[in-house]
């Protein structure tokens, strides 16, 4: 038998103007799309905001539906608009926060897991890591790319082993 270890580096931020001023206008407009999602069975409104290589910044929320399978999280919602828009362009950071029913930051803030691996593919699409800021009411979290959030991922690797 073999032990392997597995280490996730995070950096932690307890307020907002920690963080670099490209970080906190990112994070500004995430908290500013988490208030336009659409969450009236949850409501839990959560919002992203990602910036591309080529400086564009895209938004995201989630949006909700009586058949919930049937609606989107605020991450996938702007990683697809992103790549559908700009095809060649990479996602160097992504912001994620969420704002509670009664409209105050959300604590403990992370992505489902359909949408780490959604991050995961982009980030292997384009051989290139995606920053993550995970933004709390009770602390800010920084990631150098989304391995940390997927440990033993699968990804398009995988799927050469079997072809």
């Amino acid at each position: 038998m073999k032990t392997k270890e597995i280490k996730i580096s995070i950096s932690e931020f307890e307020k907002l103007d920690e963080l670099p001023s490209v970080d906190q206008e990112l994070t500004m407009q995430a908290r500013a799309s988490a208030l336009l999602a659409y969450a009236p069975y949850s409501n839990y409104h959560v919002g992203t905001a990602l910036r591309l290589a080529d400086g564009t910044i895209v938004t995201g929320n989630n949006q909700e539906n009586a058949s919930s399978p049937l609606g989107t999280c605020a991450e996938r919602a702007a990683i697809f608009w992103a790549n559908a828009n700009y095809p060649a362009v990479p996602i160097e950071t992504i912001v994620v926060t969420a704002i509670d029913q009664n409209g105050n930051p959300a604590a403990n803030v992370s992505p489902c897991g359909a949408c780490r691996q959604v991050m995961l593919e982009s980030q292997h699409r384009f051989q290139k890591p995606i920053r993550v800021i995970l933004d709390s009411s009770n602390k800010i979290e920084v990631l150098d790319n989304v391995n940390g959030l997927l440990p033993l991922s699968f990804n398009g690797n995988s799927l050469k082993s079997i072809v």
